[in-house]
């Protein structure tokens, strides 16, 4: 959820597209209408389009439309339907999973798409040497995290198999009621085998295997073209198993970083769906007649936060974390700031997650800040040391970055300088730990608290702030290892606790969507997880626009 300004280029990017033939008046948005094109905003250039690297939502956008896992997200609930697995069933004991693959699924070059595709993405995915970020939702899988420590050396010994072609058999380490949530995540998608290994080794990161030419994908689309920093265009797939179904001729993504211009070329006729928007629009498309009916907002199953890297001074003093994130006025910053509706936030997991509300509360409570950062000896915020607030390239990230650096300055008396990255370099600069105090979001990757909370175990590549708990990792396993909801949301309770007691992270608020959307898309809702499978997408015209 960050990147540098590209809006330029991807404006260029959509007007190449339009064929010489087109009458000049044509805009990008009638050239979808009339060809099944759809123009969307993606806000960033994707990290990788390697299902088990990503690591944004962004990313995800695009790769939902080159491959398809077991099952896929519901485009209205966001819960499992049948996908590459057109059914499956579990054992009594909840620990055997058994999913009945279609035999007509198929590879973009032709080859059947067997359970074998799958156990070699799982083994993929939890090599060490990948270093992928969510290896951790594999550890589900028996001997999966041994496996991924070096404690078992042969993967035959990890529940992942194939019983035949098209059954796979996935023994669990621990009972998981929500696996069917879980497979819907590009971890459990399965690669293309004979792919990886020509372009690398199972555990190379970067190769060139997702560039046009080279990707070979299950999904409904193939990737046709890939411009960094302009655009990702994909199209129809001839192979895959229900491609009658799909009505979508194309899909483009353009990486817009600014929110200004990406709005001025949504109403230029440029974007069916915009990504984001200004703060400042929100109200103008709000109350305004001619323009409500394209101003989309819904509730979304993510927090906004910032992370604090724990192995930095004074960052490792759990006094100076907590000053931090008292000091800072959530409410202010959303009614004033934000402007999207969005709610503040005490905690990480938002309310209602798969039934469970955490009651733990960070809170603002600028009295009991200043006394913390004075018992850490820096009364008033003298002689505190000079940190950075790291944040990746967007206005409003830049103006929740400049509220919260005028909040510290107010409540604490000290200075924090902002610096700002493009979304590939501040994702890279995070995991490699290069930072002190860094803006972060995270999105529900399913519809249950676990997809919140395992990401700050210490194992979990998806931390990245130094901090680990023995206690919160204890809680996590205990979690994981019971199918009853009672026994798992104790321990999240707990592990939420934990969490403000400690502040290695300063939740500010739970997201709203804010976005500009014609009413030409059809079959694009609104969700929860902000996820739009492009299966049932299609595009069709006003009679007037």
């Amino acid at each position: 959820m960050k990147l540098r300004p590209v809006a330029a280029a991807a404006a260029a990017a959509l007007v190449a597209l339009l064929p010489a033939a087109c009458s000049k008046r044509e805009t990008p948005v009638e050239f979808g209408d009339r060809t099944q094109t759809l123009q969307l905003g993606n806000l960033t250039e994707p990290t990788d389009l390697d299902p088990q690297i990503i690591n944004s939502q962004q990313d995800f956008n695009i790769v939902i439309a080159l491959l398809e896992g077991l099952a896929q997200y519901d485009p209205k609930t966001c819960l499992p339907v049948p996908a590459v697995a057109e059914r499956w069933e579990v054992s009594a004991d909840n620990l055997t999973w058994t999913f009945h693959l279609r035999d007509t699924a198929r590879w973009s070059n032709g080859d059947p798409v067997t359970a074998h595709d799958f156990v070699y993405a799982y083994q993929r995915g939890l090599s060490p040497g990948l270093a992928a970020e969510y290896a951790y939702m594999l550890f589900a899988l028996k001997n999966g995290e041994a496996y991924y420590e070096g404690k078992v050396k042969d993967f035959a010994e990890v529940g992942a198999k194939a019983a035949d072609d098209h059954t796979l058999v996935l023994q669990l380490g621990h009972p998981v009621p929500y696996l069917p949530k879980l497979v819907c995540h590009s971890m459990w998608y399965p690669v293309h085998r004979a792919t990886i290994e020509k372009f690398g080794k199972i555990d190379q990161r970067g190769t060139l295997w997702t560039r046009p030419g080279n990707y070979v994908g299950n999904g409904p689309f193939v990737l046709a073209e890939w411009k960094p920093n302009q655009i990702i265009r994909v199209t129809k797939s001839p192979t895959y198993w229900n491609r009658d179904h799909i009505r979508l001729n194309a899909v483009n993504f353009y990486p817009i970083e600014d929110n200004t211009t990406e709005e001025a070329m949504f109403r230029t006729g440029q974007l069916h769906i915009t990504s984001t928007m200004p703060i400042e629009k929100i109200a103008v498309y709000k109350h305004d007649p001619k323009l409500a009916g394209y101003l989309s907002q819904y509730t979304m199953l993510a927090t906004y936060f910032f992370r604090f890297n724990v192995t930095k001074p004074p960052l490792d003093d759990v006094r100076v974390r907590r000053a931090l994130a008292y000091a800072i006025n959530r409410r202010e910053m959303v009614d004033r700031v934000t402007l999207g509706g969005q709610l503040p936030a005490g905690h990480l997991t938002p309310p209602d997650t798969g039934g469970f509300t955490a009651t733990a509360n960070v809170p603002s409570d600028p009295a009991r800040a200043r006394q913390l950062l004075a018992d850490a000896g820096y009364p008033g915020g003298a002689k505190f040391p000079h940190l950075e607030l790291l944040y990746n390239t967007n206005e409003g990230h830049r103006k929740i970055a400049e509220a919260l650096q005028q909040m510290w300055r107010r409540e604490l008396g000290i200075s924090i300088t902002l610096v700002n990255q493009e979304a590939k370099v501040q994702s890279d600069t995070m995991r490699q730990g290069n930072y002190q105090i860094a803006r972060y979001a995270w999105i529900g990757d399913y519809l249950d608290p676990s997809t919140f909370l395992d990401i700050m175990t210490g194992d979990s590549g998806n931390n990245q702030t130094g901090w680990k708990n023995a206690e919160y990792d204890r809680l996590i396993a205990a979690a994981g290892q019971t199918g009853d909801e009672a026994t798992r949301f104790k321990c999240y309770q707990q592990c939420e606790q934990i969490l403000a007691d400690e502040c290695p992270i300063a939740p500010l608020y739970f997201y709203t969507r804010n976005n500009l959307h014609l009413p030409d898309v059809k079959g694009w809702y609104g969700n929860l997880l902000d996820l739009h499978p492009f299966t049932d997408v299609y595009l069709e015209a006003p009679a007037a626009r």
